[in-house]
């Protein structure tokens, strides 16, 4: 019986490290969330008397969260010095860009304006030459400016570029 845990323990474990993550960012809909897929999700929404909140889906239950909402402040005791643990700047950076390097771009879309019609005239070549390569880039003299983005990853790439196996 013991060992049956234990497996369903480590199915549980394998299958939480494969689940798929999914950022996304679409300022056309006005939708920005972090997804782990059927267990978690994250959504950044307007609200009435705040600027914003976020609602966060976990498994079946909704909560909210105001972060800009004032709370009471604690006034703090006076505590012993913890002697803290000096990272080394260069390393802290290239470990967050292995983590990005880890995200795969799944759609991009991007639609600018500059507000001055002849710098979007020297974008224009520039953007044909990106969209000849298979994106999907514009640029326009409407003042539209849209940005789609969705990023898939996986726990276990993260936790791999992390610890640098």
């Amino acid at each position: 019986m013991g060992l049956l845990i234990i497996i369903a323990c480590m199915i549980l474990l394998v299958a939480l490290l494969l689940v798929p993550i999914t950022i996304c960012i679409d300022t056309i809909s006005n939708l920005y969330y972090i997804k782990l897929q059927g267990l978690f999700k994250a959504n950044l929404e307007q609200h009435e008397t705040e600027l914003f909140r976020i609602k966060l889906k976990i498994l079946f239950i909704k909560y909210y969260i105001y972060p800009l909402k004032k709370g009471t402040v604690n006034k703090p005791n006076k505590a012993k010095k913890i002697a803290v643990k000096k990272y080394n700047k260069r390393s802290v950076f290239l470990r967050l860009f292995r983590v990005l390097r880890t995200f795969k771009t799944k759609y991009f879309y991007m639609n600018i304006d500059t507000g001055n019609c002849i710098t979007n005239a020297k974008l224009y070549p520039i953007i044909a030459l990106l969209n000849y390569k298979g994106g999907h880039y514009n640029v326009n003299f409407q003042g539209q400016n849209q940005l789609v983005l969705i990023l898939k990853n996986r726990p276990i790439n993260i936790i791999k570029s992390i610890i640098n196996l």
